[in-house]
């Protein structure tokens, strides 16, 4: 089966810019281009690789294809680098971490992968029980998640685990305590975003009934989170490392301090033969290794 790299790159463009119009303009050809190249790789594989929506996106066929596309533009981009050191191109690397993550321990990654000057990160902010999807759509290369099962044509390795202890203002528990105790069913909650079931699964275990849960606020970034649940807007799940010195300082308490949820984070990558594949993943896990617990 011959699939030539013009077309890969042209179902990835379409892909990643959501049409036939922005896509030529990437690849510098007209849109007609582009979706005659698209109509060649269909025909070659006899499958629907796009879904001609708004956006466009790719059908499972199709994200197999983009997952070959990234690979042979990531080990060619880095080939022209090695031949051409004095260029100066950079090479981008497409990564998926949870935002809590992302807020915390991976401020290390950013920090090493300041200092290359042959790469750029593009990172996707997804939640570490759906990252793992990016990856099998071909939009990213490497992902941290919570699944341990390996995407196809992935490894995965655990990175350790994130702890998160239920938190709120004191000014916000002390107006729900019932008996000595938080009103569960009463005091308001803060969450991430619909897919975060921290908070809810707490609920659940100490007995608040679905449907009947208390007033839920939803604040998706980490930053603002954290600072919500600081500003007495509602309790909720807050990473220990971000919790320690809000609690030395007074300004949060836990709710349930015997009662830790611990997450554990893998790191799940393409098995391409990449040495900037290779050296983000060394500085991932040594930042894991420093901050995650095991």
């Amino acid at each position: 089966m011959d699939l030539p790299a013009p077309q890969l790159a042209a179902l990835v463009a379409v892909v990643d810019h959501g049409t036939f119009e922005a896509a030529a303009r990437e690849l510098h050809v007209t849109a007609s281009a582009v979706s005659q190249r698209i109509r060649a790789l269909e025909s070659a594989v006899g499958q629907v690789l796009v879904r001609r929506a708004s956006p466009c996106t790719a059908t499972p066929a199709g994200a197999t294809l983009v997952r070959l596309g990234r690979a042979q533009a990531l080990l060619q981009a880095e080939a022209r680098t090695a031949l051409e050191p004095d260029e100066g191109r950079r090479t981008e690397l497409g990564l998926a971490v949870n935002a809590d993550s992302l807020a915390t321990w991976f401020r290390d990654v950013l920090a090493e992968a300041a200092t290359w000057d042959d790469t750029v990160l593009r990172l996707e902010v997804e939640d570490q029980a759906h990252s793992h999807e990016l990856l099998r759509r071909g939009e990213t290369l490497a992902a941290v998640t919570s699944d341990p099962e390996p995407v196809q044509g992935c490894s995965v390795e655990p990175l350790g685990t994130m702890r998160y202890l239920a938190a709120a203002a004191p000014a916000l528990l002390e107006r729900h305590l019932s008996r000595g105790a938080p009103d569960w069913g009463r005091m308001p909650v803060v969450a991430f975003n619909a897919k975060d079931t921290l908070q809810h699964d707490l609920l659940a275990e100490v007995g608040v009934v679905t449907g009947r849960e208390p007033p839920t606020h939803r604040v998706p970034t980490s930053t603002d989170f954290l600072e919500a649940v600081t500003l007495s807007l509602g309790w909720g799940m807050v990473p220990e490392t971000q919790l320690l010195p809000l609690e030395a300082a007074g300004r949060l308490v836990r709710l349930r301090p015997d009662r830790p949820v611990d997450v554990p984070l893998h790191w799940q990558r393409w098995r391409v033969d990449s040495l900037l594949l290779g050296r983000v993943t060394e500085v991932v896990r040594r930042a894991a290794s420093t901050h995650l617990r095991r």
